[in-house]
């Protein structure tokens, strides 16, 4: 059974100048939807905003009229499509950072002969925002708009390792800690991002895809990591370059893009 939500406090009555019930009850609809593993039905829905299904019937269909949601093929339940990350991809401070990591990510896949991606940081998950292709033959790569849990992924770890303890409270409260096995993976998180902290990158066999080791390195601002890129390194007979060498490009590729964002630039 999907995961029950909880409710965001709303301010109090006059502490808001205005209200828009119907706008709150579209954002509660597409925040429930955002939340849940796999598709939701119209019934699930009403069950969880516990309000009635002619309250929501509408609502839901404008959505998937505007390309917000849509059904999921062979069954009743509703996703996500990816129009509110297409947004926003548009606001200046994503297209920034993606304008400027794109040239060194081509470099670095030429260079390589491996694909490549920028990953943000996205309430609780890592989504990945660009990729390159890999220049070979034979590469993996990861499509742009792919999200997992924070703690699941070397990339969440290298985002996390390079934050204030502050910033890691924020994010952490997005964490389901509801999930049967979040104790032991939590504290696999932990000691990879301990690990991240002391040699300033992160490798790590992929728990998604046999026979590919993640490599990543945060792009810091200052102090702290605006985003990460990674390498998802297939080992072949045709390799450019080892691991150890790729690790090495990745590194170097991403302190050049980190070189270019300031600690006062915007677009991060």
């Amino acid at each position: 059974m999907p995961k029950q939500v909880e409710s965001k406090p709303v301010p109090e009555a006059d502490e808001r100048l205005y209200k828009a019930p119907a706008l709150e009850k579209g954002l509660d609809i597409l925040e429930l939807i955002a939340a849940q593993r796999g598709p939701i039905t119209v019934a699930e829905i009403v069950r969880q905003l516990d309000r009635s299904t002619g309250e929501l019937f509408r609502m839901i269909q404008v959505l998937e009229f505007r390309g917000f949601l849509e059904r999921a093929q062979g069954t009743e339940g509703y996703h996500l499509t990816d129009k509110l990350f297409a947004l926003s991809m548009n606001q200046p401070a994503v297209k920034g950072l993606v304008e400027v990591a794109l040239p060194c990510m081509r470099q670095l896949s030429q260079d390589i002969g491996q694909s490549c991606h920028l990953v943000l940081h996205s309430q609780g998950q890592m989504v990945v925002v660009a990729r390159m292709e890999s220049s070979e033959d034979i590469g993996f790569s990861v499509r742009v708009g792919y999200r997992r849990p924070l703690i699941s992924t070397l990339s969440g770890a290298v985002l996390y390792a390079f934050q204030n303890e502050k910033t890691r409270e924020r994010w952490a409260r997005w964490f389901d800690t509801d999930a049967a096995d979040y104790d032991a993976e939590m504290d696999a998180f932990i000691k990879r991002v301990n690990k991240i902290c002391k040699s300033g990158y992160g490798v790590l066999p992929s728990n998604f895809v046999a026979g590919v080791t993640d490599l990543s390195a945060p792009i810091c601002r200052g102090e702290f990591a605006a985003a990460a890129l990674t390498v998802p390194f297939v080992k072949s007979s045709s390799m450019v370059c080892t691991q150890d060498e790729a690790l090495a490009h990745l590194s170097q590729t991403a302190a050049t893009i980190a070189s270019q964002l300031v600690v006062s630039d915007a677009r991060t």
